[in-house]
């Protein structure tokens, strides 16, 4: 794909560890534009500070309003692959807010696998994770999946499928909003 380009954002919305940066990555990489992790924005923003950190200094509100910035200023540049957190979508007008400026996508995944990915995954902290993850994803997944669902479309992200195959069915699926 040499030379291509996004006549729009390409956002990504899922649980915590659904592969929203993983596959955006991906995708990013495939379409030669920029990547934008949301949670990389607001350590920027905020100095380097981790998410956990503010999480934990600030409390979850401060974190959630330094995500909707952060997404809000990526949403005005560039077209680029997006990845907010996993709450980014429940924040009251969040989606709303992207208008027609991104193509949002929901990679759905059990809440188990979620459970399962994040715990793996010691190179991401999830302050949010707790004692019970499996739990909390289902309490997660019961609260946002509505969220979730208003996307323009939704991809398994799941264990049958690498984070390769998902992308490319991102890229199928995205492929009107690529430009040469």
């Amino acid at each position: 794909m040499s030379g291509a380009g996004l006549s729009r954002h390409l956002l990504f919305v899922g649980l915590p560890a659904a592969g929203k940066t993983t596959v955006g990555r991906l995708v990013a990489r495939a379409l030669r534009v920029p990547f934008v992790d949301g949670d990389a924005m607001v350590s920027s923003a905020t100095g380097g500070a981790t998410p956990g950190a503010i999480l934990a200094r600030d409390g979850e509100a401060a974190f959630r309003r330094l995500e909707r910035e952060a997404v809000e200023a990526a949403l005005a540049g560039p077209a680029a692959v997006i990845s907010p957190g996993g709450g980014w979508a429940v924040q009251p007008g969040a989606l709303e807010s992207v208008g027609g400026r991104a193509y949002i996508i929901y990679l759905r995944v059990d809440p188990a696998t979620a459970a399962r990915r994040a715990v793996a995954d010691p190179a991401v902290v999830r302050p949010l994770l707790g004692d019970d993850p499996p739990e909390l994803m289902r309490n997660l997944l019961a609260r946002r999946e509505g969220y979730y669902r208003r996307a323009d479309a939704c991809v398994d992200a799941g264990d049958a499928r690498p984070p390769t195959e998902v992308a490319a069915e991102v890229l199928r699926l995205s492929s009107f909003l690529i430009t040469t």
